[in-house]
């Protein structure tokens, strides 16, 4: 199969694009053939060792996809060839930069019909870890007021539409140029980051969903309430600690599941939530990928197109 993979840790010129063994599913895993794979953010951080845990080489990045099924494992029965299904790797398992990818079928969920592929693919991580924080870890409610910092990024995007979808206040950061855009997904207020201090202008949120970590992430207990929560996911493996005794810091546990991809396939289904902005390339182009990737300042999602 083609693939894109790297064999040392480095820049992105390590990434190189060629012919890798065929996986071959275990008696519980299903073969996909991937149609379409999204980049994100913890990607460019495994290329560079930023995690620091021992990887094989040569290594496929990729954490989630959208693609048809294949071939069955030998006590795979939840799904038959020719099925159209998206989901995440789970926890520790890439590979999604690549033409085939054996899972573990209780993962993957069946792509709606009046989604694309790429559609699919970019919303299948983004959705999970969007669900997981708001609905499980913040549980927000109804009225409530919630600051997702970084509102143009796939994950905050989706997050902005499910707290609106679920009756929230939502204020978000970005710049003056992302200003209409996350507007449009439903922002009530936008401040802008270059230009304003949200500190000054926000106060009293019951919650505090932070994507972007670093000063942000502990500025942002300045606006919370007494009582109040605040989730984190750009602050490594586990929540700062919290400066304060009365507001909660908590790191959403994105388990992966078919359960969670369903939900995902629903409010997509349903059009509670938009397909984000996209930026596509080839398997070829991952160098490029990860270039704008890197640089943080990204609006929505970058997607490889791997079969038309």
């Amino acid at each position: 199969m083609k693939a894109s993979y790297f064999e040392k840790h480095g820049g992105p010129e390590v990434l190189q694009y060629g012919e890798l063994p065929d996986p071959t599913p275990e008696s519980n895993e299903i073969l996909i053939d991937i149609h379409a794979a999204s980049v994100n953010g913890a990607d460019w951080k495994v290329r560079t060792n930023q995690y620091g845990r021992p990887i094989d080489f040569p290594y496929i990045l990729g954490r989630d996809f959208s693609g048809i099924v294949s071939a069955l494992g030998s006590e795979a029965a939840d799904f038959k060839v020719g099925d159209e299904v998206f989901g995440v790797c789970e926890n520790g398992q890439e590979g999604t930069y690549a033409e085939k990818i054996a899972m573990d079928q209780k993962l993957v969920a069946l792509k709606p019909s009046n989604l694309s592929h790429l559609d699919a693919a970019s919303l299948a991580l983004i959705g999970l870890t969007a669900i997981v924080s708001i609905e499980d870890c913040l549980q927000l409610q109804k009225d409530e007021k919630i600051l997702i910092q970084g509102g143009a990024g796939g994950v905050a995007g989706f997050a902005i539409q499910l707290a609106k979808h679920i009756g929230a206040y939502v204020i978000t950061t970005t710049s003056a140029t992302n200003s209409d855009y996350v507007k449009a997904l439903g922002a009530d207020e936008v401040i802008d980051y270059k230009t304003q201090d949200f500190t000054e202008m926000v106060s009293d949120c019951d919650a505090v969903f932070d994507t972007v970590g670093g000063d942000v992430a502990m500025r942002s207990f300045e606006v919370i309430k007494s009582g109040g929560r605040a989730a984190f996911i750009a602050s490594g493996f586990k929540a700062p600690d919290s400066p304060r005794d009365d507001v909660q810091s908590l790191r959403p546990d994105a388990q992966r599941s078919r359960a969670r991809m369903e939900r995902v396939a629903e409010l997509a289904s349903n059009g509670v939530v938009k397909i984000p902005e996209r930026q596509i390339f080839s398997l070829s182009q991952a160098q490029e990928a990860h270039r704008i990737s890197e640089g943080r300042h990204l609006r929505g999602k970058l997607l490889f197109e791997i079969k038309e």
